[in-house]
């Protein structure tokens, strides 16, 4: 405790007899009473951050007399000096924290130069783009070269049901790849999604990881990148424009007049784009010579016909905007009262950004785009981007962003970030092609870690059941996040959210409460269950808070292994790096030797309500599945159009097993209703819409864009999260 009389004591090398004011010595009888927790929750209430512990609590009248380079990084101090703006003689409580953002973290790190990476982790000159100093594109060439070469071990790492702050599970994806090579000196690679801007702007902050387990630099992780999302954009959007183009071309031209503009004379000469040839072949029609085709010919070629109340394809923006989700477009007389009703998705929930997730090559991807299925006909066939003749410039918008980028941890270790769907309105899960590549660089004895989004009942199912069969890959084992705070939630404790997490709702949440966590475990073992299902070891990874008490902590993992984990370890990732995930990658390398029975969850030649319903009872507990009409009528389309031996996603919300995002823990009885049902047949699902799930986000009161700023004279970036 740091007071004039103090300092002069310490100096002289006496500690023995440090003098205590009463203000100071109530502190440390709180301190000692109450084990902190009335601090933990003040400190909670003013976004403190724990890295050392340690707590300094001094009485000077002068608190620039204490030097910061006296504090620990992360240290608490807290002053009992006099109110010196009042001039009274009242104690007033400062608190002054002392800690690094993760930005400053991030930005406290010189990662090394991009082609001095990818030179250590065997890339040659000529299969890297590079972007910058920090950033590459890799090129798929490097598949050939190392087609031969053994893959290491895939490791998934999901979550249970989190709160909506989220329980850290790139945190700890990034401090398990660190500990793997920075401290065991084993080869690994981290594969993580690419940050929407809406998130990144609007709730939960970016998604880099935190503290000293995170993607540097953490601004250029989260802004852009290489501009992946924005291609998607692009390409989603020019597909939008063509169907609503074609529609209105097709309602004011005749045949002829189409036909003429459609297959021009160029030069005296008239011929067939490589599309539309591949249209006709489609069609039933051989000719190549556009002179030669028939008027019957001539208005099948032509004329899609497209039903404008059975497009499903939307514009998308990588905004959180909620007053897009219902739009009405055509209003303007040019469009000659072609109004229909529409709206927006959020970017990352384009089916072309779940193409870029799954695909396997260059060619697969073309071939994916093309089939995407945008509406129906009159005649209730469906109609793709092949039929609109779009394919090829999707292909060309989309040809850099099938490279995944290379990056790096704070502590120089590997990550691919490519692609970037939810998991709740989408798979969640980054790409087949950067977990494919990473797999070969890493070597047989190395590891490839994975996240996939939200719990393990929504990212890690999507994962197994549509990720794995895109890509063939097995994975060896799951590591499954869990944290203090989001058991006590699942165990009966208050609701935890982002505009109303209290200093009430934080001391329920860290003051120790064994009974609580005993009772929120129902939501851990629930999710270890479900990994189960897939036949794929699962070890336990408990984020640590500096709230928590040693005796929650090992409650917690004590329960994980009697429920079937093989192991449960505590981790310190986000305040000391990769040494404080040793113990996990210890304990997952031993889990990837274990026997591995992987199986998928459902058959894909079952019905679609089948395979949901399947889903649904295994998966959320439920009792049983009801279908709106609309959605059973989608059903019986998708089948009789030959579409239903594909896989499911589920659209669902994260912050409950069940449809209703308030029931914690493990519900029970409910049944699931499906509202709707669409299908994303490029990339090659089907996916259900349970209740009043949206796909497009909105803006809370208070959106984290208040915090983030440039600065105009050093053009760094604050505020990022």
């Amino acid at each position: 405790i740091l007071s004039s009389v103090n300092l002069g004591r310490l100096v002289r090398g006496d500690v023995s007899d440090c003098l205590i004011p009463p203000t100071v010595g109530a502190v440390m009888e709180l301190l000692e009473d109450l084990g902190e927790c009335i601090f933990r929750y003040v400190f909670l209430r003013l976004n403190a951050c724990f890295v050392s512990g340690d707590v300094v609590v001094f009485g000077s009248m002068k608190p620039n007399d204490v030097p910061v380079s006296w504090m620990k990084p992360g240290a608490t101090i807290i002053s009992c000096a006099h109110n010196l703006l009042s001039g009274k003689r009242e104690i007033s409580w400062l608190l002054f924290v002392f800690f690094s953002s993760d930005i400053e973290i991030s930005r406290a790190q010189s990662p090394k130069a991009v082609d001095v990476l990818a030179k250590e982790i065997g890339l040659l000159t000529d299969e890297i783009e590079i972007y910058g100093q920090t950033k590459a594109k890799v090129r798929l060439s490097l598949l050939e070269r190392l087609k031969d070469q053994p893959d290491g071990k895939y490791v998934l790492v999901a979550g249970i049901t989190p709160t909506p702050l989220g329980e850290g599970k790139s945190t700890v994806t990034i401090g398990l790849v660190q500990a793997l090579t920075a401290h065991l000196n084993i080869n690994s690679f981290a594969c993580l999604r690419q940050p929407s801007q809406g998130p990144t702007f609007g709730v939960k902050g970016g998604a880099a990881g935190g503290g000293y387990a995170q993607v540097i630099p953490m601004e250029e992780f989260n802004l852009h990148l290489t501009g992946d999302i924005h291609a998607i954009t692009a390409a989603n959007n020019l597909l939008a424009a063509a169907i609503d183009a074609r529609i209105l071309h097709e309602n004011t031209q005749s045949d002829k007049s189409l036909y003429n503009r459609l297959v021009p004379v160029v030069n005296g000469v008239r011929g067939f784009s490589a599309i539309q040839l591949a249209r006709l072949r489609r069609l039933g029609i051989s000719k190549t010579d556009p002179e030669t085709l028939t008027e019957e010919e001539i208005s099948k070629f032509v004329r899609l016909d497209i039903d404008p109340s059975t497009i499903t394809w939307q514009r998308v923006v990588d905004t959180n905007d909620r007053f897009l989700r219902k739009i009405t477009v055509g209003q303007a007389n040019t469009e000659k009262g072609l109004v229909r009703q529409a709206q927006f998705d959020i970017a990352v929930a384009s089916e072309i950004m779940a193409i870029l997730a799954l695909t396997t090559s260059l060619q697969d991807m073309k071939e994916r785009l093309g089939k995407m299925v945008v509406a129906n006909d009159k005649k209730g066939e469906p109609v793709t981007a092949e039929d609109l003749g779009v394919t090829g410039a999707l292909a060309v918008l989309m040809k850099d962003a099938i490279k995944p980028t290379l990056m790096q941890t704070l502590e120089g270790t590997p990550v691919f970030v490519h692609a970037g769907p939810f998991a709740n309105i989408a798979h969640g899960n980054s790409s087949v092609l950067a977990d494919k590549i990473a797999l070969k660089l890493v070597g047989e004895k190395g590891f490839v870690v994975t996240e996939a989004g939200f719990g393990a009942d929504i990212g890690m199912e999507k994962f197994f059941n549509i990720k794995c069969r895109a890509s063939g890959l097995v994975p060896s084992v799951v590591v499954l996040v869990a944290t203090v705070r989001a058991l006590k939630m699942h165990g009966g404790g208050p609701n935890v959210n982002f505009m109303y997490f209290t200093i009430a709702i934080n001391f329920y949440l860290i003051a120790q409460n064994l009974q609580l966590v005993a009772d929120g475990c129902c939501n851990l073992q629930k999710q270890i269950q479900i990994t189960q299902l897939f036949g794929v070891p699962v070890v336990v990874a408990l984020n640590v808070f500096k709230t928590d008490s040693p005796a929650e902590v090992d409650l917690v993992c004590k329960i994980a292994k009697e429920s079937g984990a093989f192991d449960a370890v505590p981790c310190n990732h986000w305040s000391a790096g990769g040494r404080g995930a040793v113990k996990l990658a210890q304990a997952v390398e031993k889990a990837a030797n274990q026997k591995n029975s992987f199986k998928y969850l459902y058959n894909l030649e079952l019905p679609i309500v089948e395979k949901i319903r399947i889903i649904a009872q295994k998966v959320y507990g439920a009792q049983d599945v009801e279908l709106s009409p609309i959605a059973q009528s989608q059903v019986d389309r998708y089948t009789r159009q030959g579409f239903g031996n594909l896989p499911i996603c589920m659209a669902k919300t994260h912050l409950s097993l069940s449809h209703q995002p308030e029931r914690k823990g493990v519900p029970t009885g409910f049944i699931l209703p499906i509202s709707d049902v669409r299908a994303s047949i490029g990339a090659g699902f089907i996916y259900p819409l349970v209740g009043t799930m949206s796909t497009m986000p909105g803006l809370p009161t208070r959106p984290c864009f208040y915090d983030i700023d440039l600065d105009p004279i050093t053009e760094q970036v604050k505020g990022l999260f």
